[in-house]
């Protein structure tokens, strides 16, 4: 899959699930959940233990049926682990010019971690693909997007850190190109519980929160 369709691919949907399982398996039941709730794309993060070797297993098993991408990458080395992995695009939670070429190099989508102002420009300057916004919630959610965005609009940001299905509308509002969901959607509880169906449902969920948000924003316009 080239590069700028991995990218609409994650736009078109509007959301990343970022996957801090504790386990293999349970990140496995996860991408299996969430993908039956119509949401066809995981990044698991480098806290899954394993988390290298899982990128690879997802990636072989589910092949393109799924955009697996890897997560709280900090480092090119590891970026270059997790693509030679199979991972198909790098999210990380802090900026770092290093990783952002590699991924360049590579012709992966980067979406490198930012939260001032100075620091989403100078991500986008390197070339960023889409800015993640972390911690968003700490700084005021969707309040804060629309801030960046005024004088940013050119930016595509991906707003991580507060995203709920409470709040999912008010950053697409706001003009996040896609959110960052993390526990709210990702629920490990339900995993240990037997219990797969309530992510599945949630993946649909927000999926439908993103799909309203955007017409009515297209219809305000």
């Amino acid at each position: 899959m080239k590069k700028e369709d991995v990218l609409k691919k994650i736009t078109d949907i509007g959301i990343v699930p970022v996957v801090r399982a504790e386990s293999a398996s349970e990140a496995l039941a996860v991408a299996n959940a969430i993908r039956a709730g119509g949401v066809p794309i995981l990044e698991i993060t480098m806290t899954v233990p394993g988390a290298i070797e899982l990128i690879r297993k997802l990636s072989d098993s589910l092949g393109d049926e799924v955009l697996i991408g890897a997560g709280t990458v900090i480092d090119p080395d590891t970026a270059a682990k997790c693509t030679q992995a199979g991972a198909r695009f790098i999210v990380s939670p802090s900026l770092n010019l290093s990783v952002i070429e590699l991924c360049q190099n590579q012709s992966i989508p980067v979406c490198p971690g930012a939260l001032t102002p100075t620091e989403v420009v100078t991500a986008w300057q390197a070339g960023a693909d889409v800015v993640k916004i972390f911690p968003c919630g700490a700084m005021g959610g969707a309040k804060y997007i629309k801030a960046l965005k005024a004088p940013l609009p050119q930016i595509p940001m991906m707003p991580t850190g507060g995203v709920t299905l409470e709040t999912a509308s008010e950053f697409i509002a706001a003009g996040a190109v896609a959110l960052g969901v993390g526990a709210d959607l990702v629920n490990l509880k339900a995993i240990r519980n037997g219990e797969p169906e309530k992510i599945t449902n949630a993946a649909r969920a927000y999926a439908e929160v993103v799909r309203r948000a955007r017409q009515e924003s297209f219809v305000a316009v």
